[in-house]
């Protein structure tokens, strides 16, 4: 298969936030539509924890993408007037350079050699690449989830790094429920016997541990409504039923799920990333979240919440929403009703597609895009 992924190269050193440097590292990423000519239409997208690059199909790589009705020709993000550029996270193990890569100096992977990851190194890398990529200033920030806390990294980092900003179930920190989470989720995968302290290998991974943690994860992306309202009682059939094994329907989805996720993703990148969101508090060395926000010069913000997400509760985009407007930045919030949980921004997509798409039809208009060249 073909594939649209690019890659930047980067031999310039990236010192982290807690200490260590990458003397070079890579960040996989993927572009879809044209770069007008003044470079004013470029949008940026950081991801959640585990998603890659191929945030939606292309010519170059048809095969749907993560995001794959939110991005294209005539979608809310529409590649006809915007250059859309997604990338996989530093930390990531899709491309990008994370404790799965190769340690140069060992020939070895880093695993737990690699630096103590931070969301505000993720935001470091990926404005790297927008510089790589000639563009000044993006038109937009995109960031949801993990993506969310990336982005408030960026604009801390660079104020003026785009003129209007959308943030999707993101946190300006994460909160005791979801530390708890992700703190669980990290023991099951140390507390595998083929972690080995980091020297697991492909024939001795620490599946149990991933699976048993990518179910736990699952549970907090979603809501009890749906839950009931999707499976009920019903009996599952897929696998063969033990004493106190999976009886219903549930169990079997989540079960299904955790083993397709289990070769799909690196355990030390998994729990560096999860870690670098625990981390998170873009409030460090302020006395509340308006003075930690202030100073980003942004033309406009919308943030967007769901009233089921337990992990990014909707009162945290809120905060964010009231930080940015007390700053005098025009700032919509909306709270959207679904039963989706956190993941709703990636299945609900007749709630978000309206709302998205009304955002970016209005950055058109106001900002008097050149369109991009025929």
């Amino acid at each position: 298969m073909t594939s649209a992924t690019l890659y930047m190269h980067d031999d310039q050193p990236l010192e982290f936030k807690r200490g260590g440097v990458l003397p070079a590292y890579t960040i996989a990423y993927e572009t879809w539509g044209e770069l007008n000519a003044d470079r004013s239409n470029a949008l940026l997208i950081l991801t959640g924890l585990s998603p890659s690059a191929h945030a939606a199909s292309s010519p170059a790589d048809p095969s749907p993408g993560w995001w794959e009705p939110m991005i294209g020709p005539g979608a809310p993000i529409d590649t006809e007037h915007f250059f859309v550029i997604s990338l996989n996270s530093l930390g990531s193990c899709k491309g990008s350079t994370g404790p799965a890569s190769t340690n140069p100096t060992t020939g070895r992977p880093y695993r737990l050699d690699f630096p103590d990851l931070s969301i505000e190194d993720i935001a470091a890398a990926s404005a790297r690449v927008v510089k790589h990529l000639g563009i000044d200033r993006l038109c937009t920030l995109i960031g949801p989830s993990m993506g969310g806390m990336s982005t408030l990294a960026y604009l801390q980092q660079n104020p003026r790094g785009a003129r209007h900003y959308l943030n999707i179930s993101g946190a300006p920190k994460s909160e005791p429920f979801s530390i708890a989470i992700r703190s669980l989720q990290r023991e099951l995968i140390v507390s595998d016997p083929n972690w080995r302290g980091g020297q697991y290998d492909e024939k001795n991974w620490p599946e149990n541990g991933m699976r048993m943690a990518r179910k736990l994860g699952m549970l907090s992306y979603r809501s009890a409504e749906e839950w009931r309202s999707r499976f009920g009682r019903r009996v599952q059939n897929y696998f063969p039923t033990e004493p106190f094994g999976m009886n219903y329907e549930v169990e079997s989805y989540l079960e299904a799920a955790a083993r397709r996720f289990i070769g799909a993703f690196d355990p030390c990148s998994y729990l560096y990333l999860s870690r670098s969101m625990d981390w998170f508090d873009c409030t460090e060395g302020h006395p509340n979240l308006t003075s930690a926000l202030q100073g980003i010069e942004l033309q406009s913000a919308y943030i967007i919440g769901v009233d089921t997400d337990i992990l990014f509760p909707p009162h945290q985009q809120e905060a964010i929403a009231n930080a940015l407007s007390e700053n005098g930045i025009q700032t919509a919030y909306t709270q959207l009703p679904s039963i989706m949980g956190h993941d709703a921004f990636l299945v609900d997509y007749d709630h978000f597609n309206p709302l998205v798409g009304a955002y970016f039809k209005r950055i058109l208009h106001e900002d008097g895009l050149a369109a991009p060249a025929a």
